[in-house]
């Protein structure tokens, strides 16, 4: 019992140094990436004066790493998996200044649900919809759900990197932009979902959403690959909750 608490105990110290070494490292990686922003609704970034909580922010998971990190001081939080490997994001989350809760789909029941429902609530929260374990780049539709049960909007984030480095072997292929290159966003046109939602109304909701996070990714992904500048383009950085005006 001791040596697992011990093993446990080394962990968790694994955890949060790795994260805090981490953090700084992908912080001053981050700052040499030229990252522009386009948004179709501007109050749909936190950053923004004039941002409404509760917002749920949407990104495929390859991408969350720029996104994440520029939006680190607006008190948002990371909606996480309970499996082992998420226990890493969590950490290097937690140094980038966000809170987290654990939550599933497929494990814990309804009482697990409840109570991750009760502590988002009135929060303002990032989620990986084809996360933790894919398919990669299709929607799940516990966000609609939780939109639902939240009375919270939701944003869909498009993201594309210039000639990425990429995990080939992870499920997702997830992406890291290159030292000097370029991110682009695009942000999506603010969802809204009714309290009261049928199972049909969900499906075609379900619909949208992938229709529109492939939407602004494409669209991402071709402004990054083409590098022209655009008339609604923002300088995408680190900053903090309520600061840049519309």
């Amino acid at each position: 019992m001791g040596r697992i608490s011990l093993r446990s105990v080394a962990r968790q110290a694994a955890i949060y140094s790795v994260g805090k070494c981490l953090s700084g490292l992908v912080n001053a990686w981050i700052h040499t990436v030229d990252c522009k922003i386009a948004r179709r609704d501007p109050l749909g970034d936190p950053a923004m004066y004039g941002f409404k909580d509760p917002t749920i922010f949407v990104i495929w998971h390859e991408y969350m790493l720029v996104p994440t990190c520029c939006r680190q001081g607006c008190d948002l939080v990371l909606l996480a998996s309970q499996s082992a490997d998420a226990d890493w994001i969590v950490g290097l989350g937690n140094h980038f200044g966000y809170s987290s809760v654990r939550g599933s789909s497929k494990r814990g029941g309804s009482e697990a649900a409840l109570k991750m429902v009760k502590q988002l609530r009135g929060k303002s929260f990032v989620i990986t919809p084809d996360g933790p374990r894919g398919p990669r780049r299709v929607a799940q539709n516990g966000c609609l759900y939780l939109a639902s049960m939240l009375g919270a909007q939701i944003v869909p984030i498009g993201v594309g990197y210039e000639r990425p480095f990429r995990f080939h072997g992870a499920w997702d292929k997830f992406a890291v932009p290159r030292p000097g290159a370029r991110a682009r966003l695009v942000l999506g046109e603010i969802m809204r979902v009714p309290k009261k939602v049928s199972k049909e109304e969900i499906e075609v909701l379900h619909k949208r959403l992938q229709d529109v996070l492939v939407d602004v990714t494409t669209e991402a992904e071709e402004w990054v690959e083409h590098g022209e500048k655009r008339d609604d383009e923002h300088p995408f950085y680190t900053t903090f909750r309520e600061t840049l005006w519309p």
